[in-house]
C-alpha cells in the first residue's frame, strides 16, 4: 500500500491542513482550476505547433525572394510582419513553461 503523505514539487511534505484543503475544493474552485488547466493546454498546443506556424508564416516571403534566405525574407516584411515573426521565433525557441496556478 502506498504512502498517505503528499509532497510539494520541492520535496517538502504537505501539512495536514494543506492536504485537507486539497481534498475539499468548492465547485467554484474546481471550475477555476479547470479554466487554468484549459488555458495551459492551449499554451502547450501553441508551443507544440510553433515551428510549423513559423514555417507557414515564412513560406510566402521565401517564395517572393530571388535568393531563398531568412535575411531576404525579412527584408520583404513590414514592421507588423517582423513583430509577428519575432513572436513566432520566440515561441519556437523558448522552453516550455511548467504549469503554475494563476499564471495561465
Amino acid at each position: 500500500m502506498g504512502t498517505k503523505t503528499w509532497f510539494h514539487h520541492d520535496g517538502g511534505p504537505f501539512t495536514k491542513a494543506e492536504q485537507a484543503a486539497a481534498l475539499a475544493p468548492t465547485i467554484d474552485e474546481v471550475k477555476e482550476a479547470k479554466k487554468q488547466i484549459d488555458r495551459y493546454h492551449k499554451y502547450l498546443q501553441s508551443w507544440i505547433e510553433a515551428s510549423e506556424d513559423l514555417d507557414r508564416f515564412l513560406a510566402p516571403f521565401l517564395d517572393q525572394a530571388d535568393t531563398k534566405s531568412f535575411g531576404n525574407a525579412i527584408n520583404l516584411m513590414n514592421d507588423n510582419e517582423r513583430l509577428k515573426l519575432q513572436r513566432l521565433v520566440n515561441a519556437a525557441t523558448e522552453p516550455v513553461r511548467p504549469f503554475t496556478p494563476y499564471v495561465f
